[in-house]
């Protein structure tokens, strides 16, 4: 069947490795009928994880978009990672959806994942919900990890759910808190009941939080609640609804995925309280102006993911106006070139559906959009719509990357811009000074799965090794210098002398000047002197690493009429530069950058210490609630895994920016390792 915008939900699942997120979508998948069996991730075939290595570590890598039907509804799902080396496929799931689930487990409580998928929901302001999932499992306890919920996140935690345990402690059915009535489960079906009569005590308070939580969206419920009235349940879907809309209430789910316990009754919460892309926030374009979630309105899609593997590259977009069919003409807005859109699909994981046409607010795929990428606005012919693209976490983690066989440089040159297509959040630069290929991501997991999908693609191995740091060379006294090329080999011969002042400069670019008197060198060998020094100065004499800051003043000289040449002139200059640098107390500076971390208070103590290892100088605190902002001026050559290091310090609940600031002298200590390690590269 045909769905309008209204019969609409897009919701992401989110929350800590492990949770459940991707058994969760399974479940929902096979219990309104999607699959014949459903898959598990042990298994290695669920529709969400198929991709070789996500199958191999047993973890979600990339967003899986999947969509179901449900009472009269269409649910279209982004299954996201919860490793955060993968935050960057978080990004692009919220850039199409109306709404997230948080997913935690009965026995995890409030994770750092929970943490960092409430905090994108907050700063997105999409409606969210909480599945408490595995809580059939030995030693769970959904009590307390509700308890602990609502106490750290406040009375805007509504409970949906109850579990009706034996008296063993066995979950044999849930209660629906909204309907009031329960339910139990017998071969992944459930049957529904009238509550149990001993149950009601236990349900008293718990009624009473989901009337607080209805009677606060709306006055006339308000006063209804302290009139002593019940409310009906068309006044408590409205009241949740609303309150879900506008971010007062966060709506609790429970449940044992595995054995089917509770996942149609989040379906239902998401059916009744979810918005709908009409709904939803209207969206704004790069201009500002307004583009209603309307299908009658200008087609207009997003493109929020590109997946592009063996099976072929696929363009995920969502409709954000108007309706697209394969006859649709659009043009992308980022090169104005128009994009043929042929068959249009909904994605079921790596299967394809094709389908006649996507409303608005609908999520759906194309095929081999060679120009097309992910962030780009497809609009109707003429149109001058451009919509926000995704905003991704810049890269914080390098490392350099090489081949194991000589020679294969390209090879992974070009898997790697492959890969690009579908994972934008990772960067790759040929560094010119250092020589070296740097491979830039969220963390070191991202950038293994990098080089295990290059070998398992484009058959090229390659190891990942610690970037070189670009330090610099400079000198700190004034010295006096000559450089004299002499050479006779028959014929013409080769005669240069330069008397060069060497001295520290104000300017990283070499300064140049000369006070030659008398015509001792002439005029026309000044630029030949120069570009003399320009070369020599790529290479410093203690590590080989180029040299800054430095005056160089050409006094005095003399020249041979027959003899005397441009070449002459530079070999001069670089034999003055070769003799004289030694002797001007040659220092190595190391480059400082700006340090921002931001922490919660807990991990102030840590942090610093930390800090000081790496020879860092604090420049200040400040504090924003519960959250500390630390900034500092540290040593890039000592930064190298901060990423990894600052997650591990703070269960990674910390983030931090680095940006380079200057160069300054390294301490001896600190030189000497430099150009020990320059020696042994040499060798």
């Amino acid at each position: 069947m045909g769905y309008s915008t209204e019969t609409i939900r897009n919701i992401a699942l989110l929350g800590h490795s492990g949770a459940g997120k991707t058994s969760l979508n399974e479940s929902i998948l096979y219990l309104t009928g999607k699959l014949d069996r459903a898959g598990t991730i042990n298994a290695g075939n669920t529709v969400s994880d198929s991709d070789a290595e996500e199958i191999k570590r047993k973890i979600s890598i990339s967003l899986s978009t999947s969509y179901t039907d449900y009472r009269d509804t269409r649910i279209n799902i982004q299954d996201t990672p919860g490793f955060f080396d993968f935050t960057g496929e978080v990004q692009s799931a919220l850039r199409v959806v109306g709404g997230g689930v948080i997913v935690t487990g009965a026995k995890d409580g409030i994770t750092v994942g929970f943490e960092k998928a409430w905090q994108y929901l907050t700063e997105k302001r999409l409606a969210r919900a909480i599945f408490i999932s595995k809580i059939d499992e030995e030693n769970s306890d959904y009590d307390t990890a509700f308890a602990a919920i609502r106490e750290q996140l406040g009375t805007s935690v509504c409970p949906m759910i109850f579990p009706i345990k034996d008296e063993k402690g066995k979950i044999v059915g849930l209660v629906d808190l909204i309907r009031r009535v329960s339910y139990s489960y017998e071969g992944g079906r459930r049957h529904e009941h009238e509550i149990p009569a001993e149950l009601e005590a236990s349900l008293a308070p718990l009624y009473a939080a989901v009337n607080e939580a209805v009677a606060e969206t709306d006055d006339d419920l308000m006063e209804k609640f302290f009139s002593g009235e019940e409310f009906t349940l068309e006044e408590r879907v409205r009241g949740l609804r609303k309150g879900v809309r506008e971010l007062s209430v966060t709506p609790v789910f429970c449940g044992d995925v595995l054995a089917g316990l509770g996942v149609l009754l989040l379906l239902d919460g998401v059916v009744n309280l979810f918005p709908s892309p009409a709904e939803g926030a209207v969206e704004t374009t790069l201009v500002g102006n307004d583009v209603p979630c309307d299908a009658a309105g200008t087609a207009a899609v997003i493109v929020y993911k590109t997946i592009a593997d063996q099976y072929g590259k696929y363009s995920l977009f969502g409709v954000i106006s108007g309706e697209i069919t394969s006859e649709t003409q659009v043009e992308n807005a980022r090169t104005g070139a128009p994009v043929r859109l042929g068959r249009i699909y909904k994605m079921q994981g790596k299967k394809t559906v094709e389908v006649d046409k996507l409303t608005a607010g609908d999520v759906g795929a194309a095929s081999k959009l060679d120009d097309v990428k992910t962030g780009d606005t497809l609009r109707a012919v003429g149109s001058s719509v451009v919509l926000r693209g995704v905003e991704y976490t810049a890269p914080c983690y390098s490392v350099a990357i090489a081949p194991k066989t000589k020679g294969q440089e390209d090879k992974i040159a070009a898997g790697l811009t492959r890969l690009a297509e579908e994972d934008p959040t990772f960067t790759l630069a040929n560094n010119n000074e250092t020589h070296q290929m740097v491979l830039s991501g969220a963390g070191d997991i991202q950038l293994d799965v990098l080089v295990a999908k290059l070998k398992d693609r484009f058959a090229v191995e390659s190891v990942l090794i610690p970037a070189k740091v670009p330090y610099r060379e400079t000198i700190r006294k004034k010295v006096t210098v000559r450089g004299r090329h002499k050479k006779q080999s028959g014929g013409h011969g080769q005669f240069g002398d330069v008397v060069i002042d060497f001295e520290p400069g104000q300017t990283e670019e070499l300064t140049f000047t000369e006070s030659v008197f008398g015509g001792a060198v002439p005029k026309n060998y000044f630029p030949a002197v120069e570009k003399g020094l320009q070369d020599s100065i790529k290479k410093g004499v203690l590590a080989g690493y180029p040299v800054v800051f430095l005056k160089a003043t050409l006094t005095d000289g003399s020249y041979h009429p027959v003899d005397s040449s441009e070449m002459a002139f530079k070999m001069a200059a670089s034999i003055a530069y070769k003799e004289g640098i030694p002797t001007a107390s040659p220092a190595i500076l190391e480059p400082v950058g700006h340090l921002t971390v931001t922490i919660p208070d807990r991990f102030l103590g840590d942090i610093m210490s930390d800090l000081s290892k790496r020879r860092g100088s604090p420049l200040g605190m400040s504090a924003s609630g519960s959250t500390q902002i630390v900034e500092a001026e540290v040593p890039l050559g000592e930064m190298g895994s901060y990423a990894i290091d600052l997650r591990s310090m703070t269960q990674g609940r910390g983030s931090f920016a680095l940006t380079f600031l200057r160069y300054e002298e390294a301490p001896m200590a600190v030189q000497q390792k430099i150009i020990e390690e320059a020696k042994k590269d040499a060798e």
